[in-house]
């Protein structure tokens, strides 16, 4: 995806105005972007559209006016697009019981390794490649940043509306599967061809 630059963004006065209707539309937008994957894992899949609107609330909620402050977040959640041929995703993991977090998260360790989050189309499992420094020996994060490298063959498969297509999780303490819905797969098209 073509990264975004500065002429991307509402200046501080017009985003203000705007905000509501493009919050509105990024709520739809994410809407079709967002899975969960069993009862503790939801992921949302990242495009142009929902880095810009982080982006915009991040300038927004700092108070960021400096060009080269606002080049860094850009830096930061270009970072977050996916390339040519790749979905990008956000994975939270979601509990609400403050006082089970920490217990629950070590209970996680090791999700993210390479073998345990996919993409199943069909038969064809396409394995998550999670961004180092999110994790350490003995702690995990609540939220990391993932990407898939989609082999073409997947991809043809995945413009067929009668492919089976899944989000996989295969962890010792956490096994999980959701079926991927057409307005996703439409989604994932558009990224695929960007």
């Amino acid at each position: 995806m073509i990264p975004l630059t500065q002429t991307d963004l509402l200046s501080h006065a017009d985003y203000e105005t705007q905000r509501t209707a493009f919050r509105q539309e990024i709520i739809a937008l994410k809407k079709r972007r967002r899975i969960e994957v069993g009862p503790l894992v939801t992921l949302i899949f990242e495009n142009r559209e929902t880095l810009r609107f982080q982006i915009q609330e991040m300038i927004r909620a700092e108070r960021i006016f400096e060009p080269a402050k606002i080049q860094e977040e850009l830096d930061v959640y270009n970072a977050l697009l996916p390339c040519h041929g790749e979905l990008s995703a956000t994975l939270m993991i979601e509990i609400t019981d403050d006082d089970r977090i920490k217990s629950i998260l070590d209970t996680l360790q090791g999700i993210d390794r390479s073998d345990t989050l996919c993409i199943c189309v069909e038969n064809e499992a396409v394995f998550a490649q999670f961004e180092a420094g999110h994790s350490k020996e003995d702690k995990i994060s609540a939220v990391h940043f993932i990407r898939f490298s989609i082999p073409e063959a997947v991809t043809i498969m995945l413009q067929s509306h009668g492919t089976n297509v899944a989000i996989k999780i295969i962890h010792e303490n956490y096994k999980a599967e959701a079926h991927v819905p057409n307005p996703m797969r439409k989604e994932w098209l558009k990224d695929l061809k960007s």
